[in-house]
């Protein structure tokens, strides 16, 4: 007998191998981190799969976008370089992931990558036109475990979310900035590539799309970490 399914979120993880060491032969991973994320919700199925370049991403995408959930939020695990993520360009990700985006309700893509939100022209770009509501990544490097972290706390709260919610930009900006509340926004996240310090709150970009005519896709990261502010005592 097949196996029913009872729960009507997902969270579909994307990753690359770290290779963190010499010794790291696919052993860091942010699946553990993210099942524990959909242990906490209890209605929130976690799927995986690797990739290692722009056609094992696509087999691996359509492997995971099997069933339509009522919210499905898609997360990209990789090294990033300047236009890419684990060797497939943001531009590629982010349109693959848009083309599926209705059939399979994805409505977020939080991409754990180096470099990938300095890129905010293009996220807002492929954000349009399909079911995508929102896209966030790092536009510095990132500490591994720490932005998995970070990472975990915005699927949680992203993942949670109702179709209604998504109309309100000052209610996804609420939202993500409470995601973040328990991080310092001043918090040294990673480097630049004259290999200065980053703080959190200059790499950390969130681009949202709204849903309704007339929105368009906007950077709303200056909002966010203003929001979050007032969360503090």
């Amino acid at each position: 007998m097949a196996k029913r399914h009872s729960s009507n979120r997902a969270i579909l993880i994307l990753e690359s191998p770290w290779e963190l060491d010499y010794s790291d032969s696919n052993r860091t991973s942010v699946l553990p981190f993210v099942e524990g994320v959909g242990k906490l919700a209890g209605d929130t199925e976690v799927y995986h799969a690797n990739f290692y370049d722009k056609n094992s991403f696509l087999k691996a995408l359509d492997c995971l976008c099997k069933r339509k959930f009522t919210n499905t939020t898609v997360y990209i695990a990789a090294h990033g370089y300047k236009k890419k993520v684990g060797n497939v360009s943001i531009s590629d990700l982010i349109w693959e992931i848009g083309l599926r985006s209705k059939e399979f309700n994805i409505t977020g893509l939080m991409i754990g990558s180096c470099f990938v939100g300095e890129n905010i022209s293009t996220m807002e770009v492929y954000l349009e036109g399909n079911n995508l509501k929102w896209c966030a990544g790092y536009s510095s490097t990132s500490l591994w475990l720490e932005g998995t972290l970070i990472d975990c706390a915005i699927l949680s709260r992203m993942t949670d979310l109702d179709e209604t919610d998504y109309a309100d930009k000052d209610n996804m900006i609420h939202h993500f900035a409470s995601s973040i509340a328990a991080f310092s926004d001043s918090f040294i996240i990673g480097r630049d590539y004259r290999n200065e310090p980053v703080p959190l709150n200059s790499s950390l970009q969130f681009v949202i799309q709204p849903s309704g005519k007339g929105k368009r896709a906007k950077c709303v990261s200056e909002e966010v970490f203003e929001v979050r502010k007032s969360l503090q005592i």
